[in-house]
C-alpha cells in the first residue's frame, strides 16, 4: 500500500462539541451520512440516570482526510475539528476498538477494602465512615463516629458509596 492509498482511506478523527451538545452534534452529523461514535457509560446502580458521555464535549467521526470538512464546522452542536497545527490528527483504529471492547465488558463493583473511607448515604444525610469488614453478602460493619465516639455499625453495602471513585 502507497501513501497516497493509506491517505485516501477513512479514519477516525476527534470533534470537539459544544458545551452538552454531543448528542445534537452526533445526530446532525449522522443525518449528513457521516460515522459518528460517541462512547457512553452505561448507567448502573452507582450512576443512577441514563449513560454518560465517556468522553464529555467530544465525539469520533470516520472519514478520509482528503473529504470536505466544512459541513463539519458548520453542523449544529460542533465547536471545532480537533487538529494539531493545520490539520487534523487522526485516531488509531485500535484505540477506537479498544474502547469498544472496554466499554461492552460489564463492569465489576470492586469490593470494599479494610480501611477504607466510605460514606453513607441514609436518610438524606451523608456521613464519612470507615469501612472494617463485610457481614454477609450484603451487609458492611463500619467505623462511625457519633457524639464524638467511634461506634461500629452494620448496615446495607448498598447505603455505603466510596468517597473515592474506582474505574471499572
Amino acid at each position: 500500500m502507497n501513501a497516497f492509498t493509506q491517505i485516501a482511506q477513512p479514519q477516525w478523527f476527534l470533534i470537539q462539541t459544544k458545551p452538552r451538545q454531543e448528542a445534537r452534534a452526533e445526530e446532525h452529523l449522522l443525518r449528513q451520512q457521516f460515522q459518528c461514535y460517541r462512547p457512553e457509560q452505561p448507567a448502573n446502580a452507582a450512576r443512577k440516570g441514563s449513560d454518560q458521555a465517556l468522553f464529555p464535549g467530544y465525539l469520533f467521526i470516520r472519514m478520509a482526510a482528503h473529504d470536505n470538512w466544512y459541513p463539519i464546522r458548520s453542523t449544529r452542536g460542533v465547536a471545532r475539528v480537533v487538529a494539531f497545527g493545520a490539520a487534523p490528527c487522526p485516531v488509531p483504529d485500535a484505540l477506537i476498538e479498544q474502547i469498544r471492547q472496554r466499554l461492552a465488558q460489564p463492569c465489576q463493583p470492586v469490593a470494599f477494602v479494610q480501611g477504607e473511607a466510605v460514606k453513607v448515604k441514609a436518610g438524606g444525610s451523608e456521613l464519612q465512615a470507615i469501612f472494617l469488614c463485610d457481614d454477609g453478602d450484603e451487609r458492611a460493619v463500619i467505623l462511625l463516629t457519633l457524639l464524638q465516639r467511634q461506634q461500629r455499625v452494620v448496615l446495607p453495602k448498598q447505603q455505603l458509596e466510596r468517597l473515592v471513585a474506582h474505574a471499572c
